[in-house]
């Protein structure tokens, strides 16, 4: 459907998919022309639909509709850490996938959340507190302040200092 011609009414404005007005903030809340969307059941349907496009844009795809939607820090929550029977660390993610933790990209920020590089490297995913948890009960100190990720045999190293996250 087409908006309508002329100015919208005062207000208001015309949605578009270029231009919904959907935003997802820092802290992972879902937003429409500034005013927070608080049912649990469109926030679930927006986190589920959430996709990255070719081109870097994050885009809401429900069924055959879709618009641009505004991501202003991490697109993803990391709502659950687990061990696969191949000794790796998986992060399930709140779009209800799960996929392999690359331990190179975890990054610890001023708030003392820490974050990591999903989709292919392409996207953001913030820790849930569970999840952050989750990840904490698997690092161990390694040489010279060092944090090793630990799962079964494997440990990897990853680029956040101990101190920093004893600080948060």
């Amino acid at each position: 459907m087409q908006p309508p011609s002329g100015p919208p009414p005062p207000g208001k404005r015309w949605h578009t998919r270029e231009d919904s007005g959907i935003r997802l903030d820092a802290s992972l809340r879902w937003w429409h022309d500034d005013e927070p969307i608080l049912h649990p059941k469109v926030i679930e349907l927006f986190n589920a639909s959430l996709v990255l496009d070719e081109a870097g844009r994050y885009q809401l795809r429900i069924g055959n509709d879709w618009c641009f939607v505004q991501v202003e820090g991490a697109a993803y929550e990391v709502r659950t850490v687990d061990v696969t029977p191949d000794e790796r660390v998986s992060v399930r993610l709140s779009d209800r996938t799960a996929e392999a933790l690359d331990p190179s990209t975890l990054h610890l920020d001023a708030e003392g959340v820490l974050s990591c590089r999903v989709k292919q490297g392409r996207a953001r995913a913030r820790f849930s507190r569970d999840a952050q948890y989750q990840v904490g009960q698997l690092l161990e100190e390694g040489e010279g302040g060092t944090l090793l990720l630990c799962a079964g045999q494997r440990k990897v190293a990853v680029p956040v200092a101990l101190d920093a996250l004893a600080a948060s």
